[in-house]
């Protein structure tokens, strides 16, 4: 079914990539219960969320795409669907999860109509490359603020936090221990730091465990409590416009950085299998809205599973089978405290940043636009903000230079929708 001798692969070097994938991204089912439990969504049932929305999305990928690719909610999306939509907006979590699905219909639709390759070919390079690099200092910010070691201040915004509590002494010792684990290349370096951070915390009663093993919490405070009519109500089409196009852009980095690794990709430079790993990503975040989750895309940690040897879809049908296992293991997911996970989301925007790493420095056009992109996102606190300016400034600048001709149609597009919102909202 998998093709493994085409492959060059064997079950059992399959079946150990999904275990080496799986370690690299289990973290996700601590952080992103944390995450949306600030937006007001149940911990228990964000919990079991996270694990079937990662199960079903990973199994669609390895038995319609047959690519060794995971997926589960992602980093970011997360924080954007929380701090920006939920908390900034005051949208309620239930019209926000309407507006994960609206995008995951959106996707479905531009995927199956073929129009998702032109967007992405539109979009320039250094714009997508300062997207992810301004996530990622996005959730840095969040989670140094979660770490407690930046405050906000009347006078200087922003100050150094008090390092005398021992949340926080935690919270630094958990990052260094992160760091130097994936140093050393052990692949489960997030997960290990988040627990032996959280283990520590019990001595000052920092950490309340209440078992290892028991039936999965009850899905039944976020299954189908999303309020699709509400997300189409005046306002929202942006919020559905930026899950859109965050995702679009960072399951398209992911597919070409995966399939290139792992030796998978055509010659012309086009993706297998494009069309259904497209679609599989899609209906992942459209199943993930209905169970209660924020958008669920393709995972980059998948290449530490190529590394290993992965090659097939049965290497993210064996990441499926491990998320539904994890359910079992709610008493510990549901009791790591947020300075435990916040070290987590240093370390992944330490790794998103080094998009930045692959700017054409020497082009002004292209590295300010990025720029302005990587740091708006994080100091307006919004990842549709970043996004927005990051256009305007593209669009202006190349003018500026009389460059014009360098400017793709969809690129006009998103830019005047972006001024319209600034100058209308």
């Amino acid at each position: 079914m998998f093709h493994l001798r085409d492959h060059q692969t064997t079950l059992r070097t399959e079946l150990l990539a999904g275990l080496t994938t799986y370690l690299t991204m289990a973290y996700i089912v601590v952080v992103n219960p944390g995450i949306l439990a600030a937006a007001g969504i149940d911990h228990g049932a964000a919990f079991v969320a996270t694990c079937i929305a990662a199960a079903i999305g990973s199994a669609a990928m390895g038995l319609f795409a047959n690519l060794p690719l995971a997926l589960a909610p992602g980093m970011g999306l997360n924080a954007y669907f929380t701090f920006t939509v939920v908390k900034a907006m005051h949208v309620p979590w239930q019209t926000a999860l309407g507006a994960v699905f609206l995008s995951g219909v959106l996707f479905l639709l531009i995927s199956v109509f073929r129009v998702r390759e032109w967007l992405i070919n539109a979009i320039p390079l250094s714009l997508k490359l300062g997207i992810g690099a301004g996530i990622g200092l996005f959730l840095g910010l969040i989670g140094l603020h979660e770490m407690g070691l930046v405050a906000g201040d009347p006078i200087t915004l922003v100050q150094l936090g008090n390092l005398h509590t021992p949340q926080t002494l935690l919270s630094c010792l958990g990052f260094l221990l992160i760091a130097g684990l994936s140093a050393r290349r052990v692949p489960a370096a997030i997960l290990i730091g988040i627990i032996v951070t959280a283990l520590l915390g019990i001595p000052f009663g920092l950490t309340q465990m209440h078992g290892v093993i028991s039936m999965p919490p009850s899905l039944n405070p976020t299954f189908l409590k999303l309020d699709i009519p509400a997300a189409l109500s005046l306002g929202v089409p942006e919020v559905v416009l930026t899950f859109f196009l965050v995702d679009v852009l960072d399951n398209a980095g992911t597919l070409i950085a995966v399939t290139h690794r792992a030796g998978l990709m055509r010659p012309d430079g086009t993706v297998p299998q494009l069309r259904e790993a497209l679609l599989a990503d899609s209906g992942g975040a459209i199943v993930g809205a209905l169970l209660g989750t924020s958008t669920t895309t393709s995972y980059i940690e998948s290449a530490a599973g190529i590394q290993a040897g992965g090659r097939t879809g049965l290497t993210a049908l064996t990441v499926a089978a491990l998320f539904l296992a994890t359910l079992l293991f709610a008493p510990v997911a549901t009791a790591i405290p947020g300075y435990a996970t916040a070290p987590a989301l240093v370390f992944v925007a330490c790794l998103m940043a080094r998009a930045l790493r692959d700017i054409t420095w020497a082009d002004a056009t292209e590295t300010v636009p990025a720029v302005i992109t990587a740091l708006a996102t994080p100091f307006t606190f919004s990842i549709a903000t970043g996004i927005g300016l990051g256009f305007i400034v593209y669009v202006a600048v190349k003018l500026a230079a009389g460059r014009w001709r360098e400017i793709a149609g969809a690129v006009w597009v998103i830019a005047a929708l972006s001024a319209a919102r600034f100058a209308l909202i």
